[in-house]
């Protein structure tokens, strides 16, 4: 199938049919694939816009299909130019984020009347998030920064999730690419997604995040250690921004039951991630923590990345990288 290039179940089959039956006009098209014209017009004004199909050289009035060696590197192009897009919007995304975490991790332990609310120690969170399932309507989302997932956790978090499942609210749910390689997180997630919910992951999360109903958002007051506390923010300004930060992650993010994923350089969501880390000088540790991986898996990620680029040292890895056109070029 080729929904991930813009092609319909219906665009695919005019155009493997095209292919291999060229003569084929608009009727006999329709004959072969049992459709009506009309369905079988807009497959082509669809292969069109595509540019898999164009005009004949012998005859203006027919339409000839492009051969998929040219066909699909235009569209394979086009893909490439929107993932880049969509990787931008990210990082301003990621960078916003940061400057709103930061602006709240010096709130006092209080409750306010500017729709801040502090949640002290592992009890007051689990026990607010416990009140907070109660009242969801229609939709949670989350972003989850841990990487691997505590027994003790996933137990806490399966009768709440399963409470919502059985009031028919929807879930999306984002985890870091290191779960796949985590069997029990990973038995986790197909368990939710067997109930309905939607799950995904992606190489980096700027932080630990729940938002419910788009009304209430749950964040972290510090990253390195979620179970310090957290804040409860209720304000429509700042939940209407986490809301839009998680929809920018998502749409990068990739479904959980799908493979590895390489760019045009060979390299995994999460081999890049580590690349863009490295040319900004964070250690092993720190890369570890924000893939929610071993720093020994970090240092071997790092290492591989070093050999394939012939560098040396770090710095070098990161110049080498801008110079192949790996990493964007700054400022």
């Amino acid at each position: 199938m080729l929904v991930e290039l813009g092609l319909d179940s219906t665009a695919e089959a005019v155009y493997r049919t095209m292919l291999a039956r060229p003569q084929h006009g608009v009727r006999a098209l329709a004959q072969s694939l049992d459709l009506p014209e009309d369905k079988v017009r807009e497959a082509l004004d669809t292969l069109s816009e595509l540019t898999l199909v164009r005009p004949s050289y012998d005859s203006g009035n027919q339409l000839r299909a492009v051969p998929p060696a040219l066909g699909m590197e235009v569209l394979m192009a086009r893909q490439q130019a929107e993932l880049a897009a969509r990787q931008q919007r990210l990082e301003a995304s990621r960078a916003a984020a940061a400057r709103l975490i930061a602006d709240y991790a010096t709130l006092t332990p209080t409750v306010s009347g500017h729709g801040v609310e502090e949640l002290v120690g592992l009890d007051q969170i689990r026990e607010r998030l416990a009140l907070l399932t109660r009242e969801v309507r229609e939709e949670v989302l989350g972003l989850n920064t841990d990487g691997a997932q505590t027994a003790e956790a996933m137990e806490a978090s399966r009768p709440l999730d399963q409470e919502l499942f059985d009031r028919g609210v929807r879930m999306r749910t984002v985890y870091l690419d290191s779960v796949r390689n985590d069997e029990p997180t990973l038995g986790y997630a197909d368990w939710l997604t067997t109930r309905g919910a939607q799950v995904r992951t992606a190489p980096m999360l700027p932080t630990r995040m729940i938002v419910i109903d788009r009304k209430t958002a749950v964040i972290p007051l510090a990253s390195q250690d979620t179970a310090v506390g957290a804040v409860v923010l209720t304000s429509d300004g700042i939940v209407t921004a986490l809301c839009a930060l998680f929809e920018t992650i998502w749409s990068t993010a990739q479904p959980l039951g799908s493979g590895s994923v390489h760019d045009e350089h060979g390299l995994t969501p999460q081999q890049s991630a580590t690349l863009q880390l490295l040319a900004a000088g964070h250690t092993d540790d720190a890369i570890a923590k924000r893939l929610g991986v071993s720093s020994r898996t970090a240092r071997r990620i790092a290492t591989d990345l070093m050999d394939r680029l012939g560098a040396r040292s770090r710095f070098e890895a990161g110049a080498r990288a801008v110079q192949e056109g790996w990493l964007p070029h700054t400022a």
